[in-house]
């Protein structure tokens, strides 16, 4: 099952590299746009031809994803990238996270503090990796195991993870379009100082995937904004 993790953190083949760089021609560029343009969301090509970006709003709040090169060495051929600024109280941190990811990253951290060799902190790791430190992995009964068996939830207070991912959420993240991805597929969603963000692998590169993780990224925006007001 863990195959795929182990060479997370290795050099990526070149075929991996081909993804990565692929011009904007060979991009899917036209069923993207025309789903956007029925969802209302802005669409563009990134200058470099490296990418493709996707604009809207949720809750009156402006959200963007973007589709390119990966900026995570955990992340193999195409990244989705989502960011919204929420307004919430900036006290939430609630992390969720895939188990696979969240164990390759603990491990990287204490090979890297326990290397007699490693005088300091390589300032190119992943900030994954400091709140994996900061934050303690939470649970409850009210969402299934099979949610808990692929993904784990950290936060600084258990009420604020609980408060965000209702069953409806939980289990919109459980019901990927098929073929699923397995459940070592990366998959980071996060909120922290009053915005919400989300990284995921384009795996299957296909648009269904984009149709899911702007599904899942915006319902997530309205439920922390439903659950969060800010202070004041």
């Amino acid at each position: 099952m863990f195959d795929r993790i182990r060479k997370t953190f290795s050099k990526p083949d070149k075929s991996d590299k081909a993804v990565s760089e692929l011009p904007a021609s060979m991009f899917p560029t036209g069923p993207v746009s025309e789903w956007a343009a029925t969802q209302g969301f802005g669409f563009s090509v990134e200058r470099d031809g490296q990418g493709m970006s996707l604009e809207g709003q949720v809750g009156g709040k402006p959200w963007r994803l973007q589709l390119g090169r990966p900026s995570r060495d955990y992340i193999f051929g195409q990244e989705v990238r989502a960011r919204a600024e929420l307004g919430i109280d900036e006290s939430v941190a609630v992390l969720v996270i895939n188990r696979p990811l969240k164990e390759a990253l603990e491990k990287r951290a204490f090979q890297l503090y326990t290397d007699p060799l490693q005088t300091s902190v390589d300032r190119s790791l992943p900030e994954e990796m400091r709140w994996l430190s900061m934050f303690e992995e939470v649970g409850w009964d009210s969402l299934p195991m099979a949610f808990w068996s692929r993904l784990a939830v950290l936060s600084d207070r258990r009420d604020s993870a609980v408060a965000w991912l209702a069953p409806a959420l939980a289990e919109l993240m459980m019901s990927p379009p098929q073929p699923a991805p397995s459940a070592e597929v990366p998959f980071l969603l996060l909120l922290l100082n009053g915005k919400a963000y989300l990284r995921t692998e384009y795996t299957p590169a296909d648009l269904v995937t984009l149709q899911h993780a702007s599904q899942v990224f915006t319902s997530a925006c309205e439920a922390a904004m439903d659950a969060f007001r800010p202070r004041g």
